[in-house]
């Protein structure tokens, strides 16, 4: 067992104490745990009340580290799936540009907070397929959010350019000139779209991470205690 895990057993026995310098220690014998599986001595002081462990909440990445010793995060780490994650987050930020653009051509106005919806879709599609720990995963679900937004502002512009030129979407898409591309994207930028495309960014990385709580950790403690076994 870690230091950590000795100390979450020793904190709720009746022989503990508490040592300035060392933290909790073994009152029987005056020094740290050194049992790795279960303690003989082991005594539950009743007067603890142990709150039930959160299952909703997420941890931080930094947090799940911390809890978990160094063989439980590498397995994790082998649980995630870096590529798939990416693949299948880009194909939901496209449809959600897509649907974004069309939305917008069709009703000849940009509702800001579809950018929000795509950032979340993609980031729990990265967190669904991508199972993901490492901050690696983070940095994919912001940016691939950055350009779905940016591609839907981009689909929409040129379907009011078919529909003001009377071309078909496909045809005006080809014939488009490119180089006019940052000029026309910078007209068409407003400070709400900096607002939306923030929160689009920001919700892309934080959804991306795999939901870990603390009865996961709890369990996750659990098993690889049984398994040394």
């Amino acid at each position: 067992m870690t230091r950590e895990e000795q100390v979450e057993f020793c904190k709720n026995c009746l022989n503990r104490k508490m040592d300035i310098k060392q933290g909790v220690l073994c009152n029987l014998t005056g020094e740290k745990a050194a049992f790795q599986i279960e303690c003989s001595d082991y005594k539950r002081d009743e007067s603890i009340i142990v709150a039930p462990l959160n299952d909703t909440d997420a941890l931080q990445t930094s947090e799940i580290k911390r809890q978990l010793s160094f063989e439980v995060v590498e397995k994790l780490r082998m649980e995630q799936k870096l590529i798939p994650g990416i693949l299948s987050s880009l194909i939901v930020g496209v449809l959600g540009a897509i649907l974004w653009g069309t939305i917008t051509v069709s009703t000849e106005f940009q509702i800001g907070y579809m950018a929000v919806a795509i950032g979340a879709a993609v980031g729990i599609t990265l967190r669904k397929f991508g199972n993901g720990i490492d901050k690696v995963f983070g940095i994919w679900g912001a940016a691939i959010s950055l350009f779905s937004v940016l591609l839907g502002n981009f689909l929409s512009i040129i379907g009011f350019l078919a529909n003001s030129v009377e071309f078909g979407y496909l045809e005006t898409l080809i014939r488009f000139d490119y180089t006019f591309l940052p000029e026309i994207m910078s007209e068409t930028f407003s400070v709400m779209d900096v607002f939306f495309y923030g929160i689009a960014v920001y919700e892309g990385y934080r959804f991306s991470f795999r939901v870990v709580t603390e009865k996961d950790i709890s369990d996750l403690k659990e098993m690889n205690t049984q398994r040394r076994v």
